[in-house]
């Protein structure tokens, strides 16, 4: 089964944009994501609804943030990518006369709805200002001094 990489790959669009001077075209992002600039425009569009993003048209157009990366959380790009389920585990549907499956069907669920409460609560409480401090104090701080 493959991944949604949505969120993630929204997550490393976003922190691009904060630090690129000017709009980013579909065409740029998608080159940086690998994908086709239409998939771009797409997902994008989740997020200009959400008003985390605008897009100009014509020359010097393309895509720029619209609101402060302290305001947005995981959670927030998470449901404008279109809150894909956060897992692809689960029992098998439906009903059945099995008592065996009854019992591990009710039990998976309640094990993965307490584990997707404790992750959306994580995905709340990260903004992506606290990523790009993250990148900021991991990659870009003063290099280490090497001892003698």
């Amino acid at each position: 089964m493959r991944r949604d990489s949505r969120l993630s790959r929204m997550l490393h669009v976003l922190l691009h944009m904060a630090r690129h001077d000017g709009p980013m075209t579909s065409d740029a992002i998608a080159t940086m994501l690998r994908t086709n600039p239409v998939v771009v425009r797409r997902t994008m569009a989740g997020l200009r609804d959400a008003g985390y993003v605008r897009s100009g048209k014509g020359h010097g157009g393309g895509w720029v943030l619209a609101a402060d990366l302290d305001t947005i959380s995981l959670l927030d790009v998470h449901r404008a990518v279109g809150g894909p389920e956060i897992f692809a585990i689960g029992s098998e549907s439906g009903p059945t006369h099995c008592l065996v499956e009854r019992l591990v069907n009710e039990s998976l669920a309640d094990a993965l709805s307490e584990a997707e409460k404790l992750l959306i609560a994580r995905f709340g409480a990260v903004s992506l200002g606290q990523l790009a401090r993250d990148f900021d104090a991991r990659y870009c701080g003063p290099l280490p001094t090497s001892s003698p």
